[in-house]
């Protein structure tokens, strides 16, 4: 089996430890600028013949993704675990087969905050955009709501 997620492949078997056969385990973000702590992320499928990619991420837990936003959509399925999102204005508890759509231009994050990982499947765009982060205007902004506030301490309500 290759290991190159862009190759082709009619099967990869599930492994220990939500892998799978070939597809890499990679560093969440390579732009050291961007906050987030304690996230991996696979590519399951990526192929030019789709519109979409689809990827998996695992938060450890007391981790968190990047605060960020993108002109693209995200369909998220929350696949393992159990955690937080915040989606524009507003924080949810998540856990497993929920689902989340991320509008574009939304801000979204995702915490492990119940002392487990949060696993999830994310689809988007094969072409994208990359993601923005926030000024210190918008972070105000966003504070003033006090549950993303809680939530962006790392203590949701």
């Amino acid at each position: 089996m290759t290991s190159d997620p862009t190759a082709p492949n009619s099967f990869r078997k599930a492994e220990q430890d939500f892998r799978w056969e070939g597809v890499e385990a990679r560093p969440y973000k390579e732009d050291e600028r961007a906050l987030f702590k304690a996230v991996s992320r696979q590519i399951l499928f990526s192929d030019p013949n789709l519109a979409g990619e689809l990827r998996y991420f695992e938060v450890d837990a007391g981790g968190f993704s990047t605060l960020e936003r993108h002109q693209h959509v995200h369909g998220v399925m929350i696949f393992r675990g159990r955690g937080h999102c915040l989606v524009g204005d507003a924080v949810r508890e998540v856990g497993e087969r929920d689902l989340v759509h991320i509008p574009p231009m939304t801000w979204h994050q995702f915490r492990a905050t119940k002392g487990e990982p949060l696993g999830f499947l994310c689809m988007v765009d094969a072409v994208r955009d990359k993601p923005q982060l926030p000024t210190p205007d918008d972070l105000a902004a966003l504070e003033e709501n006090p549950d993303i506030a809680a939530f962006l301490r790392g203590t949701p309500r």
